[in-house]
């Protein structure tokens, strides 16, 4: 039902989660990342609120691997759950629950997770991981929704996907990075890969704008001087 890729940078810092799925709106609960922190993906039979609680204890001062294993130790329904963590160290960790929807994998490299469910095969997650790492010099969010997209050309999942989402986090509070397609008939992750490199290009014009207005570009809206 859905498969994911969670990544770091180390050239930048920036931690970011792309996720594909059949489901409508998948962006809207199951990616979550955090400036300085992390990026998880929660997802399968989805509990929200695991992406900000993994993130939380890796904040308190708990490596992935940790801050996971609080998570499933304390959390009631978690054999539902499968969730993936990456850290802001590069060092990430998975869990996959016993009631995980059909075929089901995750792989890892540096700096990077991969997990899917109703897969259509095994080795969709790993396609994912071979992809981010062999692009190190690009945009994290670029990377992230290549490989994403060599999931897809792996197989991807049993059925279509319908939506897809990415989220990256740098240096403030707010997302550097935040696009979604809720719902398209037909490839959702070429639209996303098309609206990021429209946004790419505006990208630093509103984080000025967040930053410092008198320093923005022009906003290039009616009324604007």
């Amino acid at each position: 039902m859905t498969f994911s890729i969670s990544g770091f940078c180390e050239k930048t810092g920036m931690v970011g989660v792309a996720i594909t799925s059949s489901s409508i709106c998948v962006a809207s609960r199951c990616p979550w990342v955090r400036a300085g922190v992390g990026a998880a993906s929660t997802q399968n039979i989805t509990d929200p609120s695991l992406g900000n609680l993994m993130l939380d204890y890796i904040a308190q001062g708990s490596s992935a691997e940790q801050a996971l294993d609080s998570v499933i130790n304390r959390r009631d329904f978690i054999d539902y759950r499968q969730l993936a963590l990456v850290d802001n160290q590069g060092r990430s960790a998975s869990f996959t629950g016993l009631e995980t929807l059909g075929t089901n994998a995750v792989a890892q490299a540096d700096g990077c997770i991969a997990a899917g469910n109703l897969l259509i095969n095994t080795k969709v997650p790993q396609a994912m991981v071979d992809n981010f790492v062999q692009h190190p010099n690009l945009h994290l969010a670029e990377r992230l929704l290549l490989a994403l997209q060599a999931g897809l050309d792996a197989g991807g999942e049993e059925g279509s996907v319908h939506s897809a989402g990415i989220k990256v986090a740098h240096e403030h509070p707010w997302p550097l990075v935040d696009l979604r397609v809720d719902w398209a008939d037909d490839d959702p992750i070429e639209q996303l890969l098309a609206l990021w490199r429209d946004y790419e290009i505006q990208m630093m014009d509103y984080n000025i704008r967040a930053i410092d207005p008198r320093s923005a570009p022009s906003y290039g809206v009616a009324g604007d001087l």
